[in-house]
C-alpha cells in the first residue's frame, strides 16, 4: 500500500523537443503523454500558443511536470544550441567526425549573437556572457564547424 501512494504522490517530469507553433497528439508528444495520463490536446494548445511568436518548426526544447491528479505544467527554452548554430552555418547536418572534418564555417559575431539569445535559459541565469559564449563555441567546434575570428 505504501508503494502506491508514494509512487502517485510524486510529480513527473518529461523533456521534449516539439515544433514552434506545431504541437500535435502525435508523435512525440501524443505517446509521452498519454502513457502519463494527459490529454495531448491539452497541451498542444497550450504550448502552440505559447509559441506562436517563433518561426514555425524551430525546435523548442520543453520540460513538462506532471501532477499525481493528471494536471500538467511545461517551461518552453530556446532552440538548441547546435540547432541555432546549424542554421547559422546554413548546413543540415553537423559532421560525423568534428576534429577532421569541417562542414562549415561560422563568424565570432554568429557566436555571440547564439549566446546572447541562450542567456535567455534559466540554466544560464547569472553566467556571463563571454562564459555562454565559450560553450557556444565549444558546440560549434564539436559539430564541426570552423569559427572565423
Amino acid at each position: 500500500m505504501s508503494k502506491a501512494v508514494s509512487k502517485a504522490a510524486v510529480a513527473q517530469s518529461l523533456r521534449l523537443l516539439v515544433p514552434a507553433g506545431k504541437a500535435a497528439p502525435v508523435a512525440p508528444v501524443g505517446p509521452a503523454l498519454g502513457q502519463r495520463g494527459v490529454k495531448s490536446m491539452d497541451f498542444c494548445k497550450l504550448f502552440n500558443e505559447r509559441t506562436k511568436h517563433y518561426i514555425p518548426s524551430i525546435p523548442i526544447s520543453t520540460a513538462i511536470t506532471i501532477e499525481a491528479n493528471r494536471t500538467f505544467s511545461f517551461v518552453t527554452k530556446t532552440p538548441p544550441t547546435t540547432w541555432l548554430l546549424l542554421q547559422a552555418a546554413g548546413v543540415a547536418k553537423g559532421s560525423a567526425r568534428p576534429g577532421d572534418v569541417i562542414v562549415g564555417t561560422v563568424s565570432v559575431k554568429h557566436i555571440y549573437e547564439i549566446a546572447r539569445i541562450k542567456s535567455q535559459d534559466e540554466a544560464f541565469r547569472g553566467v556571463a556572457l563571454k562564459d555562454v559564449a565559450t560553450r557556444v563555441l565549444g558546440s560549434a567546434r564539436g559539430v564541426g564547424l570552423n569559427v572565423v575570428y
